[in-house]
């Protein structure tokens, strides 16, 4: 797995808001750099995820998750809140028997 700097300080989106807004671009292509990295040996849907990176960040760093509660409309948009949400460590158990769901499940998280 390639070097996740950013990415290897933040478990929930609290540890994204105290990013610096500069960070935020080098943190989406970390996110898409794990993203990818799974799903290439997991299977599963690369698009839906990496067309919405920018957005779930923003999203994510500019409201008060999860208080502020976001929908999804397709959960394989979902896998890069997936990681920004305390399941990063998780993500290679998705699409596995026990593993994470490939798409948004409320007892999942709280988010």
């Amino acid at each position: 797995m390639n070097s996740v700097a950013l990415l290897d300080g933040i478990s929930y989106p609290r540890d994204l808001r105290r990013l610096d807004r500069d960070d935020l671009p080098s943190l989406v292509d970390e996110l898409r750099t794990r993203h990818i990295d799974v799903v290439s040996q997991k299977g599963g849907h690369f698009g839906a995820s990496l067309g919405v990176a920018e957005l779930t960040v923003a999203l994510h760093y500019a409201f008060d998750t999860p208080r502020d509660q976001i929908v999804w409309d397709t959960g394989h948009q979902a896998y890069i809140h997936k990681i920004l949400t305390g399941r990063n460590e998780q993500l290679p158990t998705i699409r596995t028997q026990g593993g994470l769901a490939p798409f948004c499940r409320r007892d999942e998280s709280e988010y």
